[in-house]
């Protein structure tokens, strides 16, 4: 018998999750998934030392990806997610958002995304192999959107669901 890891909370699907962002120090392969995790670590202690659930970084003003996480934004109805390259780590889920898009109709790009644009999002979420799918509500203590979990993450979420169960 295969084991799955525990679905996250509803509440968390129903309320989302406050982070704070914070510039990216880590070093400059951060592709490779090592016992240097430092600097990820550093950065999800922020977070919770700021009641987040986890930190949002940037490089030189350009999203990277989350501590423990890969961030998504939501505008005008696209999905917009960081390249994969030697500054992030593909997380496991990144290819399979990309088909969640596809199966939703949802404009789905991985592309530099500029501090201002992610700061300005109709929606953010992250993903991760033990979060699954979970919408960000809250970035620095602003509402994102009108701080509530929003349309396309809740496309998004019900086709992952139905994946999961095809699985």
């Amino acid at each position: 018998m295969a084991s799955r890891p525990r679905a996250p909370a509803a509440a968390l699907r129903e309320q989302g999750l406050a982070v704070i962002t914070a510039d990216d120090e880590r070093w400059l392969h951060c592709d490779i998934k090592s016992v240097s995790l430092l600097g990820n670590v550093l950065a999800k202690q922020a977070a919770v030392d700021a009641g987040a659930a986890e930190c949002m970084m940037f490089r030189d003003g350009i999203l990277t990806e989350g501590s423990s996480s890969n961030i998504w934004v939501v505008r005008n109805g696209r999905v917009l997610g960081s390249p994969v390259n030697h500054l992030v780590l593909e997380g496991i889920r990144v290819g399979l958002l990309a088909e969640l898009c596809a199966r939703c109709g949802l404009d789905y790009e991985l592309r530099r995304v500029p501090r201002e644009e992610v700061l300005l999002a109709d929606e953010l979420m992250l993903t991760s192999a033990t979060r699954e799918i979970l919408p960000i509500t809250q970035v620095d203590g602003a509402p994102v959107g009108n701080g509530r979990p929003g349309p396309v993450y809740q496309r998004l979420i019900e086709a992952y669901q139905a994946a999961t169960r095809e699985a």
